[in-house]
């Protein structure tokens, strides 16, 4: 019997917080896949609510270093493109100027032109002949050069609006304006409704949408929303002389001036100027008021705060410097607008653990408004996103940085540097130290020169090992690949194949599994068996319903009910523990443990004669763990190496931990023993092949491709089989290694790669092998055969390189099981 409008499915009951940009993005998507029972509440009058939707100047810049923010930008476009209310198109394509007026950023225009081949986006460093071109209005004298991407464009962002509530509508949803939540009613750990100030909504799913306000909904719903709001400049100018007679709202390229933190586009007649240089301005989301209380005060919304004139005088004149036109112009309107800054910048996407049924979609401008919607929407219906968002999930923070000053103070610089040239190892300045492991007190004597992740301190070199660096034949670094680096590294790196180092593991993340139901539970988790006796330890992979690699992990079978398993992020403290039947217990035990990592041809010198137990090869094999002494301080080993190298992990408590280091430090000292840092360890593993999950591969990729079809059993059941088949043939692309031809030749990551001069793919993880003498990069990449010659994107040019066999360095693997 065929299904009539009014009886086929309706999907679950969901309603959502916000009808901005996301959330009418949301419902439109959710809509087209069935999900018809939608709710739409806002507090504000539509179509324009007053929240950042409502005054954002809609510039759409696609290029990003983030490969997810650039795709939900492309997302954005595309379909926004499509859309029109009452003739007038949802976007405008004028393309998007970036101007570089110091060598610094031009340099970093040509780094972002490789970002967008990368990312398959159109554009182009041009000089500023063509820069003036294409904005007669600039002086070009003050230009050195520019980044012209034409797909770019302006977001009309409340015709985006109303023309997807139109869509949505038209398919069963409603939207409720003048509602203002007060409640979320929750039962037994999931959601089941939303108090207004009108009535309850029933409601299976919550999804906040509510931007800035998105704390105060968090709140209510026990959910922390690790947001910031800040203020910022926009304004416009009285009408220009250069720009009468205009017939359309923007006609030129949007135009970003990042040396000064500006960004232009045309009103009209009038020019639109937004400023991110004055001081940070953070706002209270609980203390901002509703949009009749707002206009009460004189204020337009409750989005949009009183213009500081102190504050853009500065911006003023570096306008006028770079726009002549402006120097007898005036700013006739301006405002402070709000919008939402996290302590990475990223947005805050998906199902809260600690409420079911309760999402989040927040901290996302309308540059990214509908590809994070319609990846909420497709986690939502199918279960997961067709895209890796894995730096959007809102579990990604540790519990270390979501206090509420924290969650200021990188807010605030997140609005400091968002137009900062910015290097992909550069930390942010402060809140630090925040996380330090127990051995920090000897690593600062040893002159480490921390990084951080995570909000850990991690060394990566020290000063120490100076004497060792002098007189390696090192080739010259230009300078933005010399930076967050030291030729010590290299000392540190072949120290630990000569001799034997000790690495600070402590930042990764382990989790102890308990429970009667403990191993059959992992067994089905995760793809490799882990049914062996106590004291083996395995390499094996969380995958989601699709196939796609959630995570890799260590598990150690310490006890017949216990594992220790070594894990990448808090998302897979959720994924497990969601999953985890009542007669398992997962819990993270990192805060309260340390690890130290020996590693070298030397290592077992130097740890045997401080245990009573047998650290031979036969007597403690690879992937093998023991609970055993070392000196006085009891430790977990695991042998284990991720540098290519003999050695073990020891973990112990974090109370123990400083007198575990001295002891192998002291045991160490006739040996040669090192202190090395990430930057070596990065380039060990790298000789290896050992991938690092979130950068080598994400969900967006089986394990087949990523080659680590080793890991998989497919005689067994576990999440994610269905989806795998290995019979399937030669994946058309794979996770591919790459040396490149010339020694002297450094890349970083996120390259293109060009196969027969068009671009074919990207470099994940990329570093000098100082074993092999030149540069590892690994790129996903179209099958190709070993011998085959490419070239990388590098500064204004390309270097080559050429597809190899792996592993590149102890393909035997003796120096490992020794």
């Amino acid at each position: 019997m065929s299904r009539t409008p009014e009886n086929r499915p309706r999907g679950p009951q969901v309603v959502v917080i916000g009808a901005g940009i996301v959330g009418c993005s949301l419902a439109d998507e959710l809509t087209a896949r069935g999900w018809t029972d939608v709710t739409v509440l806002e507090q504000g009058p539509l179509p324009a609510p007053g929240g950042s939707t409502s005054h954002a100047p809609g510039l759409v810049f696609r290029t990003s270093p983030s490969r997810t923010l650039a795709e939900f930008a492309r997302q954005t476009v595309a379909k926004f493109t499509s859309l029109e209310v009452d003739g007038v198109s949802c976007f405008a394509t004028v393309g998007g100027l970036e101007l570089a007026t110091t060598p610094e950023r031009l340099a970093d225009l040509h780094r972002r032109a490789g970002l967008a081949a990368a990312r398959g986006i159109r554009g182009e460093v041009v000089d500023a002949a063509r820069c003036t071109e294409l904005w007669p209005l600039l002086d070009g004298s003050r230009i050195l050069g520019g980044f012209h991407t034409p797909g770019d464009g302006v977001a009309r962002a409340l015709l985006a609006c109303r023309a997807q509530q139109d869509r949505a509508t038209a398919r069963g949803a409603r939207f409720l304006d003048r509602h203002t939540v007060t409640g979320i009613e929750r039962v037994d750990g999931r959601v089941t409704g939303v108090v207004t100030d009108r009535g309850v909504f029933p409601a299976d799913h919550v999804v906040s949408a509510a931007g800035f306000w998105g704390p105060v909904i968090g709140r209510m719903a026990g959910v922390d929303v690790p947001l910031q709001p800040l203020a910022h400049q926009y304004a416009k100018t009285a009408p220009l002389p250069e720009l009468a007679g205009a017939t359309a709202e923007v006609t030129r390229p949007i135009l970003r001036h990042q040396d000064r933190d500006l960004y232009l586009r045309e009103h009209g007649d009038r020019l639109g100027i937004g400023s991110y240089a004055h001081r940070p301005l953070p706002v209270d989301p609980f203390a901002v008021e509703a949009y009749d209380e707002a206009r009460a005060l004189g204020r337009p919304m409750p989005s949009s705060y009183p213009f500081t004139p102190e504050d853009w005088a500065p911006s003023w004149e570096d306008c006028r410097e770079l726009v002549p036109a402006l120097r007898e112009s005036r700013i006739e309107e301006g405002f402070n607008g709000v919008f939402s800054f996290t302590p990475d910048g990223m947005p805050l996407l998906g199902e809260s653990p600690q409420l079911r049924g309760f999402w989040l979609a927040e901290a996302v401008w309308v540059t990214h408004s509908a590809g994070a919607a319609r990846a909420v929407a497709e986690w939502m219906v199918d279960g997961r996103p067709s895209l890796d968002v894995h730096t959007c999930d809102l579990t990604r923070f540790e519990d270390a940085q979501r206090s509420p000053s924290y969650v200021r103070d990188r807010g605030c610089r997140q609005f400091v540097e968002v137009y900062d040239v910015l290097h992909p190892l550069q930390p942010m300045e402060r809140p630090r130290p925040l996380r330090v492991s127990p051995f920090h007190a000897r690593q600062r004597e040893l002159g480490a020169y921390f990084l951080e992740g995570g909000g850990w301190e991690r060394p990566h070199w020290y000063e120490a090992n100076a004497p060792l660096a002098k007189g390696l034949s090192l080739p010259e670094r230009d300078p933005w690949s010399a930076r967050y680096w030291s030729p010590i590294a290299a000392a540190e790196a072949l120290a630990t194949r000569e001799r034997v180092a000790l690495y600070d593991m402590t930042p990764l993340r382990r989790l102890e599994v308990t429970g009667p139901g403990a191993l059959d539970f992992l067994d089905r988790m995760t793809t490799n068996t882990v049914r062996k006796r106590p004291g083996a330890v395995t390499y094996t992979l969380l995958l989601d319903e699709r196939g796609g690699i959630r995570s890799d992990l260590t598990v150690a079978r310490l006890s017949a009910e216990r594992f220790q398993v070594g894990a990448n992020s808090p998302a897979d403290l959720a994924w497990l523990t969601r999953h985890a039947p009542a007669d398992v217990h997962v819990r993270d035990i990192t805060s309260g443990t340390c690890c130290v990592g020996v590693w070298g041809p030397l290592a077992r010198d130097l740890v045997q004669p401080l245990t009573d137990d047998d650290f031979s090869h036969a007597a403690f094999g690879y992937f093998r763990a023991k609970e055993t002494h070392i000196g006085h301080v009891p430790v977990t080993a695991l042998r284990l190496s991720y540098v290519g190298e003999l050695g073990w992990e020891l973990y112990t408590t974090a109370d123990l931990g400083l007198r575990l280091w001295d002891t192998l430090w002291e045991a160490g000292r006739s040996l040669g023993v090192v202190a090395a840092g990430r930057s070596a360890f990065n380039s060990l593993r790298l000789e290896k092949g050992y991938r690092a999950w979130g950068t080598d591969m994400t969900d967006e990729h089986d394990p087949f491709e990523a080659g680590l079809g080793f890991a998989v059993r497919m005689d067994k059941e576990f999440v994610g089989r269905s989806a795998l088949d290995p019979d399937a043939g030669p994946p058309a692309r794979r996770l591919t290694p790459l040396l490149l031809d010339d020694p002297a030749a450094v890349v970083l990551g996120q390259e293109p790669v060009y196969v027969g001069g068009e671009p074919a793919g990207y470099v994940t993880s990329a570093s000098y092998g100082y074993t092999l003498g030149r540069c590892v990069a690994y790129a996903w990449l179209p099958a190709l055969p070993t011998g085959t010659g490419v070239h990388l994107a590098h500064l204004d040019g390309k270097v080559a390189a050429t597809v190899a066999d792996e592993p590149l360095f102890d393909p035997e693997m003796t120096r490992i099981r020794r």
